[in-house]
């Protein structure tokens, strides 16, 4: 996956994190918990897709002694 697929990727989940995280404010109670689990599995997902690029920018080649 290309550095533009995971950022694009990593927007769409922090969308979807801060969607998730409005709807939880005006969630009824009975709701919250599936909203809850929901919101877990998208910070997860955020935070993959956050390593990923982290790990892509930072790998930068050591450097060659000759």
């Amino acid at each position: 996956m290309s550095l533009r697929d995971l950022a694009r990727e990593l927007y769409r989940t922090q969308q979807q994190v801060e969607r998730l995280e409005k709807l939880l404010l005006s969630a009824a109670p009975e709701e919250q918990a599936a909203i809850q689990l929901e919101l877990q599995d998208a910070r997860a997902e955020r935070l993959q897709f956050q390593k990923m690029i982290d790990g892509r920018k930072d790998s930068s080649p050591l450097p060659r002694r000759f």
